[in-house]
């Protein structure tokens, strides 16, 4: 699977501000930056950005998430220090 496609499925199903993906063999490292995020608890975060890749965790294409989530003021500070994957 390509970063491309993950991109898609994500942003087929969540309207975010920013994406960056990191695919690597099947360990997928996902940054998503969005102010309604801010509204959800950090379990709600982690499994809005994770519902759109279920069906290909569950096929086994991709192994191993992880998910850090922003809004968009904090992902400006946090990029000022940490640059994106």
């Amino acid at each position: 699977m390509e970063v491309s496609e993950i991109e898609k499925l994500i942003n087929d199903a969540l309207t975010l501000d920013e994406l960056h993906v990191k695919f690597d063999g099947s360990q997928c490292t996902i940054i998503a930056v969005a102010d309604f995020l801010g509204e959800l608890s950090r379990l709600k975060k982690q499994q809005t950005v994770y519902a759109p890749l279920a069906q290909v965790i569950n096929e086994g294409i991709i192994h191993a998430v992880t998910i850090k989530t922003f809004t968009t003021s904090d992902w400006k500070r946090e990029k000022m220090f940490n640059l994106p994957l």
